[in-house]
């Protein structure tokens, strides 16, 4: 057996995760093994299986064409610093504990070094339209090359000044730039912290109007864009002055909500009872937000409506023209020298001469 690739030392924090990889190559196909060494010095190498250490500890092996393996330590102590070693083997003796393997193992290993995380104090402050960001590392025992600023994955802001200290401006009202923020330390191992700028529900109406036909399922829709997410969404529906509170247990209403969104069904729909206003309401732990829905509900003849009048318009058209073409003088027949006046002239001339014949006869 022979390694292809070995596992790298690494720095971690303290609430961090790592992740080790190990690859050999054999003929049969090797067998790979972890085993971990601690820092203390009466503390020898002990093997690590899938689930040790509370199932902060994941070992995903393949077995094909070579031999592959990963093992991943999840929220890190200070206990997990120490060797680790990924061991490789195809001796068919290899787990017989009372034979001497012909071929020993053979090993490679990795230095883990966790770190204790430092603190990291954040604040937001506004002023005159403007939103300050800031971090500030204490202690932290590490050689500082660089700042970033990020939102989500996209970076807003960097440098490479050394200072433990960081700041961001955002020029806007709070309520526009809600969200996550995290400032990040270039350091060896790389050190984030969260700044959270936290607002009352910004809820919007996905329509602020919504048609629906009388007999159909009726669906509005409310949204919250801001952080933090809403924790407890509810419906109203305006009339007579007063606003009711609008439940799934009245058999007509179907109410689905998540983090960031509600949404209000409402069974066949009628268009008395129906048609008006409706509030969709959400709230966290910094205040409450509304917004309005305008419900119309039509006839299920109202579709129907434009078809009709283009055929009435259609039925107006052809009867003024069948009234016209009635209302209309007849043209005049013109007179034809060629045609009609040749045939009569031609019988009286031969009447005459049939006369004179008789005549003569006589």
């Amino acid at each position: 057996a022979g390694f292809i690739k070995s596992p790298l030392s690494q720095k971690r924090l303290t609430q961090d995760s790592v992740e080790l990889y190990c690859e050999a190559i054999g003929n049969p196909i090797p067998e790979i093994q972890w085993w971990f060494e601690g820092n203390d010095p009466n503390e020898t190498y002990a093997q690590l299986w899938d689930g040790a250490r509370q199932d902060r500890v994941k070992i995903n092996a393949t077995y094909n064409v070579h031999s592959t393996s990963t093992i991943s330590i999840a929220n890190l102590t200070s206990d997990d610093s120490g060797m680790y070693e990924c061991r490789a083997s195809n001796d068919p003796d290899r787990n017989h504990l009372s034979k001497s393997p012909k071929v020993k193992w053979i090993r490679s290993q990795a230095n883990v070094f966790v770190i204790e995380r430092p603190e990291i104090a954040t604040h937001v402050s506004e002023s005159s339209g403007k939103l300050t960001l800031s971090c500030n590392v204490s202690a932290p025992h590490l050689t500082i090359t660089g700042h970033k600023w990020m939102h989500g994955e996209k970076i807003l802001e960097q440098d490479e000044t050394t200072s433990a200290f960081t700041s961001y401006t955002i020029n806007g009202k709070r309520e526009e730039h809600s969200g996550v923020y995290e400032c990040v330390y270039e350091a060896n191992p790389q050190i984030r912290g969260q700044v959270n700028i936290s607002v009352p529900p910004q809820v919007t109406a996905y329509k602020k109007s919504e048609h629906g036909n009388e007999g159909d399922t009726g669906v509005l829709t409310c949204k919250n864009p801001s952080f933090p997410a809403v924790t407890t969404w509810s419906w109203y529906k305006s009339g007579h002055g007063v606003s009711a509170l609008l439940e799934n247990a009245s058999g007509r209403y179907i109410i689905k909500s998540s983090g960031n969104k509600t949404e209000l069904r409402i069974l066949k729909l009628d268009i008395e009872q129906d048609t008006g206003d409706y509030f969709c309401n959400g709230t966290n732990s910094y205040g409450t937000g509304d917004a309005t829905v305008n419900l119309r509900v039509r006839s299920r003849l109202a579709a129907l409506w434009p078809f009709l009048g283009i055929v009435a318009e259609v039925l107006v058209l052809v009867t003024i023209i069948f009234i016209y073409e009635k209302r209309r003088k007849p043209d005049e027949v013109p007179d034809d020298d060629d045609g009609g006046s040749a045939p009569l002239k031609s019988n009286a001339t031969n009447h005459k001469d049939k006369n004179v014949r008789q005549r003569n006869a006589n």
